[in-house]
């Protein structure tokens, strides 16, 4: 299993989420997180670092869910408001968000991409539990891989190369 490497940039603590199990038996393993009220994930494995927010370098004429982008290591890697592209309802930046850094290789290169996202909660196994289709009509169902019951919580689940294809997450349609 992949590992993911998860780092702070700043002061700021985030104890809670490097401590966590990492190793949880079963099927896939997510880093759940919070949008406004709703519960989303991403596969860990796809999560190279998760950053306390500051506010990155604008980008101009740049889309209005497009913060801009940061230096991480050499890289230029965008940071995209995920509450902003999926329409809903804009939240301050508070000490609880942060922003996950995605990765992907394609071929002999690596794909970067920042999430703003209002807080992180825990990793959770798939375990035996069912991924079902998502369905609907909103702007996040091209997003999404499928729908998992967590408890008596709902997860959206993330396709993480469809987060990572920038003609993909620019195109607002």
């Amino acid at each position: 299993m992949n590992s993911a490497n998860l780092t702070t940039s700043s002061s700021a603590s985030l104890d809670p989420i490097l401590s966590m199990d990492m190793g949880l038996a079963g099927g896939a393993d997510f880093l759940s997180f919070m949008l406004g009220t709703e519960l989303y994930g991403v596969t860990l494995s796809h999560v190279e670092e998760i950053r306390v927010w500051e506010k990155p370098t604008p980008i101009p004429r740049a889309p209005h869910f497009v913060k801009g982008v940061i230096n991480l290591r050499g890289m230029i890697v965008p940071i995209i408001d995920l509450r902003q592209r999926f329409g809903l309802t804009q939240y301050e930046y508070l000490p609880m968000t942060v922003v996950l850094i995605l990765s992907a290789r394609e071929q002999e290169q690596k794909r970067l991409m920042g999430l703003v996202v209002d807080s992180v909660s825990d990793v959770i196994g798939q375990g035996d539990m069912p991924l079902h289709p998502a369905i609907g009509e909103s702007m996040v169902v091209p997003f999404l891989s499928g729908i998992l019951n967590v408890g008596d919580e709902v997860m959206s689940l993330l396709d993480s190369d469809a987060l990572l294809d920038m003609d993909r997450i620019l195109n607002e349609e």
